[in-house]
């Protein structure tokens, strides 16, 4: 599809919302009551003159930056740490077959029930945040690393060794390749969670960050800007996400493009 009739769509799908939006909570019913009360949902007007109001006052900034910083860490910490420990895991049976059972258990843990034991341990700073976003960007990656390294087809693997490969151009040329596109695909879902982490710690306890901000307003029922700090955190994470497509297109720019499956 043609990219440009593709974001023509997309903006097209954001617009129809907005509408239906804007109509539910401002058109009288034969009550005279709109159908959906703007108490409850405010109207894409007043979140939008609150994003304005926000940006053209610099308050949120400061908390932009911070929520910004914070994501970014616990992105990079976790992902650096997923794929290290993956592709270990992926390239030692043993050591994947003796921590196999402690990976399941930790990564069932509720991350809700960590954040207030990193409160403790790092206080109410950025790390405590940054702590619960790597526990959410660590498995995501480390378990697609982990997979896409396991998926080496055994004949490439084999003909490579034929040829004489060792270790190391193993790495480079067959584990490497083939564990890039689970691993970026896997780095499209952390964007997200990293910004959640970081947007939860917040949210439990802190004194900046658009978490705060959300918090604030939802304890003065200002539901405009409940609504307006979750569009900014949404558009925040569209642009890394973003980011992190651009770089998977400068890597991947070996990889066949998928074929038309349409009949």
């Amino acid at each position: 599809m043609n990219r440009i009739v593709l974001i023509s769509l997309q903006l097209a799908v954001a617009l129809v919302t907005l509408l239906a939006w804007h109509l539910l909570t401002t058109i009288p019913m034969s009550d005279g009551k709109p159908l959906v009360p703007p108490f409850f949902f405010s109207t894409p007007i007043d979140v939008i003159n609150r994003i304005i109001k926000w940006f053209a006052e610099g308050t949120i900034w400061r908390h932009l930056w911070i929520t910004l910083t914070e994501a970014t860490l616990a992105f990079v910490i976790g992902s650096v740490a997923g794929i290290l420990v993956g592709f270990w895991f992926a390239r030692q049976p043993l050591i994947a077959a003796v921590f196999d059972p402690y990976v399941k258990m930790v990564n069932a843990l509720p991350r809700i029930v960590l954040a207030p034991i990193f409160t403790l341990w790092f206080g109410l700073g950025i790390w405590s945040k940054v702590a619960l976003g790597v526990t959410l960007v660590f498995f995501i990656v480390f378990f697609n690393v982990y997979q896409g390294v396991k998926e080496v087809s055994p004949t490439v693997l084999a003909n490579a060794r034929m040829l004489g490969m060792n270790e190391r151009q193993l790495m480079r040329h067959v584990y490497w390749p083939s564990a890039l596109s689970w691993m970026f695909s896997s780095l499209h879902t952390s964007v997200g969670f990293a910004v959640v982490g970081a947007v939860v710690g917040e949210y439990l306890g802190s004194a900046a960050g658009l978490g705060y901000l959300i918090l604030q307003a939802e304890g003065t029922f200002d539901i405009a800007g409940v609504f307006a700090g979750m569009f900014v955190l949404a558009a925040f994470v569209i642009v890394i996400d973003g980011l992190v497509t651009v770089v998977e297109k400068r890597l991947l720019v070996w990889r066949p493009v998928a074929a038309d499956t349409r009949t």
